[in-house]
């Protein structure tokens, strides 16, 4: 049912304001009914109107003095005053301090109820009006972020072209790319924005809790499940749902997953007949997909059925113009968040900023703005990237030498040097400084280290493991 409209009534005539209260009451308004302006102001928090009815004559505070109040503390709710003089100089004074109408008492009970209708129409206008420009300002700040490069600009106009559609859309990219952005642009811009957006990080949870997560369970449909529980699709029901890093779902639950994209339906977990939703789906992946497929991790029907519009996002080294556009954002979002004011950073930190490689994408980006907020200063984040970027370090490579004596060759003996054996060790010790590295450049994101190593995940725990690499390391 409704919530229905909230009605205040201010006036110190007890006839009128019973007969107002009727009125208000048989049009289908909760009504609270005050006789001076001083208890209305004191009660504002408690009644919380939607309309009020002003009289314009009042002992104590006149009636133009509680509007001038009201709408200072409650500018968006509209107040219809009423008076039995209707001088022309009281009735232009209430309308520049904002009367959304002005009635001559006595007045008709249809001319009440005509006042409230069009008071109340002209609010949702307006509300409909800021809620469209506040919209529009999301939108813009959301793209706006891309910058100027042209692989940007291409993506920019992808989503600009699909997302007013129902199509499902796969974002790929490195780890920490801004995925989730894009897909929040896409349901920015598309006819479901004032329907939810439910994001499902598909790695996080082991395979039976994610379906009971997706799809939800009837009571009894296992141990502990006490009463039934809806699942991420239903909550996302008319509105769109973003299943992050999709390439890490059991093949069990792709082919439930393949159901919803192919029908619509699901059934939860215990259940006995099919639930029908009508959800937008946007899935993002940080791994080679088709890799996957070929692997046998990854059902290739599933694959087909989310790369309809694909959508490949570029690491942020390959678009550093977009770095201030970030910084910028990201300023203003923790300088809201955590009240600071620290409103630009200086020109040198931009120029170490854009100069960086960024390992982390925009992740690693926010964090470190993050980070400068919460302190007030850009000194340890500074330090943080010239440390990184020390060439043993994680750095480039540049400067770094073999250690012959850790490879075996002992030179000051006359006897012979065994040369493959030492040619084997260092290849052992190259591969392991090169998946060191690696790993810290993913931020021992394993299955993002395989893929860039070119090799299988469970090769790289098997060489992690002879290599003695950990992260506590």
């Amino acid at each position: 049912m409704a919530e229905r409209f909230r009605v205040l009534v201010i006036d110190d005539d007890p006839g009128i304001r019973d007969y107002l209260e009727t009125l208000a009451s048989r049009q289908g308004y909760d009504v609270t009914a005050v006789g001076d302006g001083e208890e209305a102001l004191s009660t504002l928090d408690q009644s919380r109107p939607d309309i009020v009815t002003l009289d314009a004559v009042l002992p104590g505070m006149d009636g133009l003095e509680i509007l001038r109040h009201l709408k200072q503390r409650m500018p968006e709710v509209p107040v219809v005053m009423l008076s039995g003089h209707g001088q022309a100089r009281t009735i232009v004074e209430a309308m520049k301090l904002g009367a959304s109408d002005f009635l001559r008492k006595p007045f008709e009970a249809e001319e009440l109820e005509l006042a409230f209708q069009k008071a109340l129409e002209n609010h949702a206008l307006k509300e409909e009006v800021e809620h469209l420009r506040g919209r529009v300002r999301n939108e813009r700040s959301i793209l706006g972020l891309f910058g100027d490069n042209p692989k940007m600009l291409e993506i920019r106009e992808i989503i600009e072209q699909v997302a007013d559609t129902d199509i499902t859309v796969l974002i790929r990219g490195e780890s920490g790319t801004g995925k989730e952005l894009v897909a929040r642009g896409l349901y920015a811009l598309s006819g479901r924005r004032d329907r939810p957006f439910v994001k499902v990080n598909c790695a996080a949870l082991p395979s039976e809790l994610l379906e009971s997560e997706l799809f939800g369970f009837e009571k009894g449909a296992f141990t502990g499940a006490q009463k039934r529980k809806l699942g991420k699709f239903e909550y996302a029901n008319n509105g769109t749902i973003f299943l992050d890093e999709i390439s890490e779902m059991h093949p069990g639950l792709q082919a439930k997953l393949l159901q919803v994209l192919q029908d619509g339906e699901f059934s939860r977990l215990g259940g006995e007949s099919d639930v029908k939703v009508n959800t937008r789906i946007i899935a993002a992946t940080n791994r080679h997909l088709e890799q996957a497929v070929r692997e046998g991790s990854f059902r290739e029907d599933l694959y087909y059925r989310l790369n309809v519009v694909t959508v490949n996002l570029p690491p942020l080294r390959d678009r550093i113009d977009a770095v201030p556009l970030l910084v910028d954002h990201f300023l203003q979002k923790y300088n809201e968040e955590y009240r600071k004011n620290l409103r630009g950073l200086t020109q040198s930190t931009m120029d170490v900023l854009t100069g960086y490689h960024w390992p982390g994408n925009v992740r690693e980006l926010e964090n470190m703005v993050k980070r400068m907020v919460v302190l007030g200063s850009e000194a340890a984040v500074l330090q943080e990237i010239a440390q990184r970027e020390k060439p043993d370090e994680g750095g480039d490579g540049k400067g770094e030498f073999v250690d012959l004596d850790a490879l075996g060759a002992d030179f000051s003996s006359s006897g012979g040097l065994d040369l493959k054996a030492i040619s084997k060790r260092a290849a052992q010790i190259a591969e392991k400084r090169v998946i060191e590295r690696v790993l810290h450049q993913t931020r021992w994101n394993r299955k993002a280290a395989a893929e860039r190593l070119q090799i299988s995940y469970k090769a790289l725990l098997y060489k992690m493991k002879e290599n003695g690499l950990s992260e506590g390391r």
